[in-house]
């Protein structure tokens, strides 16, 4: 197999992502400042400098409460006391700093190389011509979740960005007033978006759990990375390796970070600290990081990657060229009338080795 040498487009292309990483940090202006801002200075400078001082800032009796990192209700049942919260310094720069830098990175490195790796190897393509002959994959059902919890993931996944990088990006180009406009709306647009996805995620789940679980097949087609760069077609089940670990790695374990941590800073009324608000923050963002990556990677490998598995998820079936190239073991399940996955734990009849004794050579 040879590979082509980017083209002039191709290197244009990496140049941009590069400019992208580097523009990546999502801060406002002082964003570099230590954690130590102005006010607090004031505050423990008064506090020392005063002849008559009142009971120490870190003593409940003052009503007045200055803490260094984190509240865990020391002073207290609520965090109304609290003037200054020094880890709220540390998270604004953080978040703003490392986090953004390293979102922003990861993702313009993921797109700029699913961009050359189809340009270097292509698409997985069906070398049979079709038959004409359709075999129903989805169901109304199943389709209905997927696309919900697709478009509901889309909103978040835009509004999220624009939240995290929109200062750094669109409040120069549009102005103060209109990303105030933008931020506002994208703001309750992700904070509504949030449970509809939880609930989709689990009716997805659920949904296709029973088709997700590894079998021994499967290791075949992880030994040979499913065949996409030498664009041999792996036998595999109704899903193969990759479609069941996005399922449990981004779906399931993603997906439920997402959804913990959106929830504990959707819903900020149940007595969350600022501290275990922004922990939250954080898995939050390195949640989004990873699914929003492993999503893009999913939908390459369901539109672009392999012509014909978005019409099986749009119209809900395939052609049998394009099952038996793609998914062997389910199209032999399909052909003998039996249930996805009985195939998967052995293989088909026509597969088997023969047993007993050899037949007898024929006399010469």
């Amino acid at each position: 197999m040879s590979f082509a040498l980017p083209s002039s487009r191709t290197l244009l292309a990496l140049f941009l992502g590069l400019w992208l990483v580097g523009a990546a940090h999502a801060a406002v202006p002082n964003n570099r400042a230590e954690p130590a801002y102005a006010e607090e200075q004031t505050v423990l400078q008064a506090e020392q400098d005063t002849r008559a001082p009142e009971p120490g800032l870190a003593s409940s009796s003052s009503g007045r409460v200055h803490i260094d990192r984190h509240y865990l209700g020391q002073y207290g049942a609520k965090e109304g006391t609290v003037i200054v919260q020094r880890g709220g310094n540390q998270w604004r720069t953080w978040r703003n700093g490392p986090f953004a830098t390293a979102m922003g990175t990861i993702l313009v490195v993921v797109l700029v190389a699913i961009f050359l790796f189809y340009r270097a190897v292509g698409p997985a393509r069906v070398e049979a011509p079709e038959t004409g002959r359709r075999i129903t994959r989805f169901t109304s059902w199943e389709r209905s979740v997927h696309w919900a919890t697709a478009i509901s993931f889309i909103v978040l996944a835009v509004t999220g960005l624009v939240i995290m990088f929109g200062k750094k990006f669109l409040l120069p180009l549009v102005g103060h007033d209109v990303f105030a406009a933008i931020a506002y709306v994208f703001k309750y647009l992700h904070n509504f978006a949030g449970p509809l996805f939880i609930v989709c995620s689990v009716l997805m789940f659920f949904t296709f759990l029973h088709r997700n679980f590894f079998r021994r097949i499967d290791w075949r087609w992880v030994r040979q990375g499913g065949g996409i760069v030498s664009h041999t077609h792996v036998p595999a089940g109704f899903f193969n390796a990759g479609e069941k670990a996005w399922f449990w790695l981004g779906v399931t374990l993603l997906g439920l970070v997402m959804s913990i941590s959106g929830l504990v800073l959707d819903f900020v009324d149940f007595g969350q600290t600022r501290y275990v608000l922004q922990v939250a923050n954080y898995l939050h963002i390195a949640g989004a990081t990873f699914y929003i990556a492993a999503a893009m990677g999913h939908i390459y490998i369901g539109t672009w990657g392999t012509p014909g598995a978005y019409e099986a998820m749009r119209h809900g079936t395939v052609d049998e060229s394009w099952a038996k190239a793609h998914h062997a073991v389910w199209y032999d399940e399909v052909q003998s009338g039996v249930a996805p996955g009985t195939f998967d734990d052995r293989l088909p009849p026509d597969q088997r080795p023969p047993t007993g004794n050899p037949p007898p050579r024929p006399a010469h």
